[in-house]
């Protein structure tokens, strides 16, 4: 797809300001859109919005399709008569910069069950709310994987939280006798799970209609691999390498690296490509379309999987002795351009999917960017080695998406803090700086660039250190926390980037 030239922020919506513990699709949200309308840019680059299970992770979610309840906002249930403000009087002492999972989530569910409660009952509800909920349900592209995603969050919750492979046998090898009474069984729950999706489909396309209006796109995360607790596996078995038992057999991730001595043992089941391939890879065409109902511009996590991926034995305690397997590579992209119309005439420039290449790019992995013209990435804190750094800017192409950083990685000025005194002289001499305002000019430099497009995180356009790191890779605690201040988004900072925006023509 030919991006305009254009500038975004990354910026996941958790870390939004809010009362309520965790930012949320309510109305600091429009208020960050309204801000970043200020400055010129035109995108806004979340990640993944699925449930988040173990580890709190946006990339391990509990299905592949659903949205987050945590994200739903209390303010906009209060305007739809859901909540009371008695409901709201008194929260909790969140913290305001920092994401307290553990005091969160109870709090949240309680919220929304109370909302849920008083949907079910409440006669002074609009019947369109009713009619909406009934509505949404029917949806079938929705319908194909709500009834499966509700009826396995139900299950969950009356198994005290275990993941399926510890629930009876009936209910691991989807039994059908078995599911019909968990259906009957647990009705009231599968509803509830049900009307929790409709409340934040409901929100976010409110708040994606706004952001349209307003001339933004929302750029999307979307996650290579499904996690193994999810709706997805215990649903389509047959997709992934799993035993008789249900337990995978291999499982993802990626070879030591700079991000770790072991690699990176992600522990997600592998998908069975030949089985995916048999039906026309049926599983993949649905995310992509339910993805694009949710964004605008969709950023394949882990592409270079497509082409080849790492292959772990479940049994191993880390990635050191993995192999590398061919994907599916042109084929699966030559489905997904078939079914969204984009056909192989226009070599696939109709997809609107950003290629996430870091890590071993391989010639296959080259070829396959290049086959479908996918933008692949550049980010700027990787360069500062040698001037043959593909991560220069002297050496972008103009059809890539040029960063930063990435959530992965610390904030640029952390990393200028931190790095080793080579890195940190270089890029003193490559970018002509003092290194005063180190974050600001690895901006100026990424946007002043070829690069179609250009984006910066939040952290970075605030110019934090360390502390506001967002993920360590490979490590458990800490993580997807930050929370950025309501204070924050100010005229200053809207007119300091708005220059960068008006110079480098973005």
């Amino acid at each position: 797809m030919t991006f305009k030239r254009s500038a975004g922020v990354l910026l996941h919506p958790t870390s939004l300001p809010s009362p309520y513990g965790i930012g949320d699709l309510g109305p600091q949200a429009q208020r960050f859109l309204d801000w970043l309308v200020a400055t010129g840019c035109k995108l806004w680059q979340v990640l993944p919005l699925g449930p988040t299970g173990y580890g709190d992770s946006p990339y391990q979610s509990f299905s592949a399709f659903a949205g987050n309840p945590y994200l739903i906002s209390p303010a906009d249930l209060l305007a739809e008569g859901l909540l009371t403000p008695d409901d709201l009087q008194a929260p909790p002492n969140f913290s305001a910069a920092r994401v307290d999972f553990g005091a969160l989530i109870p709090w949240k569910l309680e919220l929304l069950q109370r909302a849920f409660s008083r949907f079910q009952s409440a006669l002074n509800l609009s019947t369109a709310l009713k009619t909406a909920f009934d509505d949404f349900c029917a949806d079938a592209l929705r319908a194909a994987w709500l009834d499966d995603y509700a009826l396995f969050m139900a299950l969950k919750e009356a198994n005290g939280g275990d993941a399926w492979n510890h629930w009876s046998e009936p209910l691991r090898t989807r039994k059908k006798s078995a599911l019909r009474q968990a259906q009957n069984e647990l009705a009231e729950s599968v509803t509830r799970y049900k009307f929790y999706q409709f409340i934040f489909f409901r929100q976010w396309n409110k708040l994606r209609a706004y952001a349209h209006e307003r001339g933004v796109q929302i750029i999307g995360d979307i996650p290579i691999f499904a996690a193994y607790d999810s709706a997805d596996v215990w649903s389509h078995p047959e997709l992934f390498f799993l035993d008789k038992q249900g337990n995978p057999t291999v499982v993802a991730g990626v070879p030591p690296d700079g991000f770790s001595d072991t690699g990176q043992l992600w522990g997600n089941p592998l998908y069975n490509w030949k089985a995916h391939k048999k039906d026309g890879y049926a599983w993949w065409l649905a995310r992509v379309r339910s993805s694009l109902q949710t964004f605008d511009i969709l950023r394949f996590d882990h592409c270079r999987g497509f082409a080849g991926y790492y292959e772990i034995p479940a049994n191993h305690p880390t990635a050191e002795h993995g192999k590398w397997v061919q994907g599916p590579g042109k084929d699966l992209f030559r489905a997904i351009a078939q079914d969204l119309g984009a056909g192989l005439a226009t070599k696939g420039a109709g997809l609107p999917i950003i290629a996430e290449d870091l890590g071993v790019v391989t010639p296959d992995v080259v070829e396959l960017l290049a086959a479908f013209e996918l933008p692949g990435m550049k980010v700027l804190q990787f360069a500062f080695s040698d001037p043959a750094n593909p991560f220069l800017p002297h050496n972008y192409i103009p059809n890539c998406v040029a960063y930063t950083g990435t959530h992965d990685n610390n904030t640029a000025r952390g990393w200028f803090e931190s790095a080793r005194q080579h890195e940190r002289e270089f890029a003193l001499r490559y970018l002509r700086t003092d290194g005063s305002d180190f974050a600001w000019d690895l901006i100026r430099a990424v946007w002043a660039s070829v690069a179609d497009l250009a984006v910066a995180p939040m952290q970075d356009v605030l110019n934090l250190g360390g502390e506001a790191r967002m993920n360590f890779p490979s490590s458990l605690g800490g993580n997807w926390e930050w929370r950025m201040s309501a204070d924050d988004l100010t005229d200053e900072l809207a007119g300091k980037l708005r220059e960068l925006n008006w110079l480098y023509e973005r």
